[in-house]
């Protein structure tokens, strides 16, 4: 099979474009054909060893695929329409590949009204975005939320569920993103200029400032942080104003995510994707080859509310 793959972890020049060993799947896995996967930004940090995670190299590279079941197995019927968005980290190899061995439990049914394309670019922000605002957030309809950055791919996949849960949202972004976050459904403040919302239920930090001194002050009492960007940050906690007002700050990693968290959060990634409710903000598709060059623009910077697409 042709894959993206590094035989030694490191910068995006090691990323070779190739031919390995096409997968066999074991007695708990399903093997798919691969038709589109993507470039997330934990991708660049297992390829780097930023992220230290079980690998076995030659290491195919991406968390996400869409694509169609190779051959009939644990339910799943030959050419279903398919979506896993955690392969390549904890020993599993990932899915910048013609094809791919997912377990059984981590591969979902995609609608068969959703566009793959659509699917395999908001997979990952929007799992994220659940397990911020409802496994670690404990977000209820009737909640005030602030969420910092919501101009970026994960910002709007959280400013968009919580809007569909019913929540009052704020969002800070920048001037370019202003338009694009009330599109969401969001108060969008302008972060240079912030008028700051006060009494704040839920603060998500997606930005990865993670000013505490800041935002602690803006939550409600019993208000809750939940931190998910920003691994280099070494912040300052203000204690007192927490515990005083029974205030706590959770920090996640969706690598963590155990296996009913995920399938928790493809249910609802399910059901607003067949709503029309997530979706991209702009989306590049790419041959598969291009991984390198993909992986040095996200290091870069350049990748802000776009999701590449690359298609083996």
């Amino acid at each position: 099979m042709r894959a993206a793959f590094v035989e030694r972890l490191g910068p995006p020049d090691n990323i070779r474009y190739g031919v390995l060993p096409s997968p066999s799947p074991g007695p708990a896995e399903v093997l798919v054909n691969v038709l589109a996967t993507t470039v997330n930004p934990v991708d660049t940090f297992v390829r780097s060893g930023a992220f230290r995670t079980e690998v076995v190299l030659p290491l195919v590279l991406s968390r996400d695929l869409v694509g169609t079941v190779a051959q009939a197995a644990h339910g799943f019927a030959a050419g279903e329409l398919v979506w896993c968005n955690s392969l390549g980290h904890a020993g599993r190899q990932g899915a910048a590949a013609s094809s791919a061995v997912v377990a059984f439990d981590r591969l979902y049914r995609l609608p068969s009204e959703v566009d793959p394309i659509t699917a395999v670019s908001v997979v990952h922000p929007a799992a994220t975005a659940y397990l911020a605002l409802f496994t670690h957030g404990a977000l209820r309809p009737d909640m005030r939320v602030l969420v910092i950055g919501g101009g970026g791919n994960v910002g709007g996949a959280v400013v968009s569920m919580a809007v569909a849960a019913g929540a009052s949202v704020h969002t800070t972004c920048s001037a370019g993103d202003l338009d694009h976050c009330r599109l969401l459904g969001a108060r969008a403040i302008d972060y240079r200029d912030p008028v700051w919302p006060s009494e704040v239920d839920l603060i998500v930090e997606c930005a990865g400032v993670n000013d505490l001194p800041l935002l602690v002050p803006l939550l409600a009492p019993r208000g809750r942080i939940v931190v998910l960007a920003g691994a280099a940050t070494r912040p300052t906690l203000p204690v007192g104003p927490l515990y005083m007002n029974d205030c706590s700050v959770a920090g996640f990693v969706i690598s963590h995510a155990t296996v009913p968290e995920l399938a928790a959060a493809s249910t609802e990634i399910n059901r607003l994707l067949s709503l029309g409710l997530l979706h991209p903000r702009v989306v590049e598709e790419l041959p598969l080859s291009e991984a390198a060059s993909v992986h040095r623009r996200m290091e870069a910077g350049e990748l802000h509310g776009r999701r590449v697409v690359l298609r083996p």
